[in-house]
């Protein structure tokens, strides 16, 4: 019997201006399966100069940082290596930070009181290309949501249907198929349908993207 292909380890780096805190992380990572820290940095600018040439999976980012903040340093990086996730991780629940960080290109977002366990649910989150939200301020970010897009007064999105504006929509709102399935009174495979149609519409490849784009054109704001 053929042996199985051994699974590739998830590459974390982390960006955290104190090293109590680095450490920390580096105990918790380590002890998990199928994970590896590949290098560290405490500012924004070390991050930068380090990242491009290690391409790990996840950037771990502290927002508060010297050198570059953590949407600066996030933004930057969105641009050199767009395919390395950022995962935010902060005190601050202010949704002003949130809204800036994801706007950067932070494909999640987690509070430094969250549980251990859910730090590295919301790593293996954002590596299988989601987008993860605390849940501790998911409320704030999606509180907002618009309905429909004649409420922003624009007209992105017109070559959508109705339907597929829908479905987009509460997609990045947060909403998973089966709720949007039960909310909508849809089958799960026709919400897959509508979403992979709007995607494909509006050229982008993941839900990470969407949520970057809904935040772009206005379809998600303050409450």
């Amino acid at each position: 019997m053929a042996e199985k292909a051994a699974v590739r380890e998830l590459r974390i780096f982390l960006a955290d201006d104190h090293a109590v805190v680095r450490e920390g992380l580096k105990a918790l990572i380590s002890t998990q399966p199928g994970m590896t820290i590949v290098g560290e940095a405490s500012d924004g600018l070390d991050v930068c100069a380090r990242v491009p040439a290690l391409r790990p999976d996840v950037v771990i980012m502290d927002v508060s940082m010297p050198g570059l903040t953590g949407s600066e340093a996030t933004e930057r990086l969105r641009h050199v290596c767009p395919q390395v996730k950022i995962l935010a991780l902060t005190v601050h629940e202010d949704k002003g930070y949130i809204r800036q960080l994801l706007a950067a290109g932070a494909a999640g977002y987690v509070l430094k009181r969250t549980a251990p366990e859910e730090l590295i649910r919301a790593i293996r989150v954002v590596c299988a290309g989601e987008v993860y939200l605390d849940s501790g301020v998911a409320g704030k970010v999606v509180g907002g949501f618009v309905r429909n897009a004649a409420d922003t007064g624009t007209t992105f999105g017109a070559s959508l249907s109705e339907r597929e504006m829908e479905i987009a929509q509460l997609t990045a709102a947060g909403h998973s198929h089966k709720e949007i399935a039960a909310r909508l009174e849809l089958s799960v495979k026709t919400v897959e349908t509508y979403r992979s149609r709007a995607m494909e519409k509006l050229g982008l490849k993941s839900r990470a993207e969407l949520v970057r784009y809904a935040f772009q054109k206005g379809w998600l704001k303050d409450g």
